[in-house]
């Protein structure tokens, strides 16, 4: 039995199963966002404490990471 590592963008949660639900990568796993994008996959694992973005179970029982609305409202 393999476990996954925790990943810095979703936690426990696999990145294949979280969809970006913003910007130009919209509708691309956490986990091809790594290869496509290295650079922004970075900045979202350096953002993740600060409340910028979030994770939800979509209608669909997918998994979306989703900017938060409340996090830009304090900027």
């Amino acid at each position: 039995m393999s476990q996954n590592p925790i990943s810095p963008i979703t936690g426990i949660i696999d990145e294949a199963n979280v969809l970006l639900d913003f910007g130009k990568h919209e509708g691309v796993t956490v986990l091809d966002l790594q290869w496509i994008d290295p650079e922004f996959y970075a900045s979202l694992a350096e953002e993740k404490g600060e409340g910028v973005y979030a994770i939800r179970r979509h209608r669909d029982k997918t998994f979306r990471l989703y900017l938060n609305p409340l996090a830009q409202m304090d900027q």
